[in-house]
């Protein structure tokens, strides 16, 4: 019997000059209550997953690929003037969000109960395919699980500022090349998606 979890949250995607790239999610109701987890991959190629307990690392790693995880205290916090804080391990991000993309704006003109829906992710996957480098709706995660990702909207991310064990990690840059936590990657431009995530186990 099919088991179906779904995560309403945002995804934040950022890269940086010194090749570091971020994908945030800050998830306000999923099975595992309201959490934010950050997957990073460095400049070589490393991917790490910073987790704020076992039963996330456990979820979040049956469905996307790391070579490193690590459990550490994961803070997440809106600011004046649009700012996104958030803080895991040795890692601080603050990043600045502006106003809807295009995609984003089309997004506001679909219902959410049709945007977050299974079928229509299968149905946009194609298209997403073609007009967003790297980016997938839908897919098959690890252990068997098919996800599918449905965005109900998107804001672009006009700044970011981050270190890493105290180091600084440079100024904004697209997310290339695309991630490989998963299937897909989030949109090289710099971003936030407010999305369902879905996923069939």
């Amino acid at each position: 019997m099919m088991n179906r979890s779904r995560f309403h949250g945002e995804i934040y995607g950022v890269g940086t000059t010194s090749g570091v790239r971020i994908v945030v999610g800050h998830w306000t109701r999923s099975p595992l209550g309201e959490f934010t987890d950050v997957m990073v991959q460095f400049a070589g190629g490393r991917r790490l997953l910073l987790a704020p307990n076992e039963d996330v690392r456990e979820f979040v790693t049956a469905t996307y690929t790391f070579d490193s995880t690590e459990i550490v205290p994961v803070t997440f916090a809106a600011e004046p003037g649009e700012c996104r804080s958030v803080r895991a391990g040795d890692l601080t991000v603050r990043i600045r969000v502006a106003g809807p993309t295009v995609l984003g704006r089309a997004l506001s003109l679909v219902p959410d109960a049709v945007s977050t829906a299974p079928w229509f992710c299968a149905i946009s996957d194609p298209i997403a395919r073609v007009i967003l480098r790297g980016v997938r709706t839908r897919g098959s995660a690890g252990g068997g699980r098919r996800e599918y990702y449905g965005a109900r909207g998107q804001h672009r991310v006009t700044d970011v500022s981050a270190s890493w064990r105290g180091e600084d990690l440079g100024s904004l840059t697209p997310v290339t090349p695309p991630v490989t936590f998963g299937f897909g990657s989030t949109p090289a431009a710099p971003s936030v998606t407010s999305i369902t995530t879905t996923i069939d186990s």
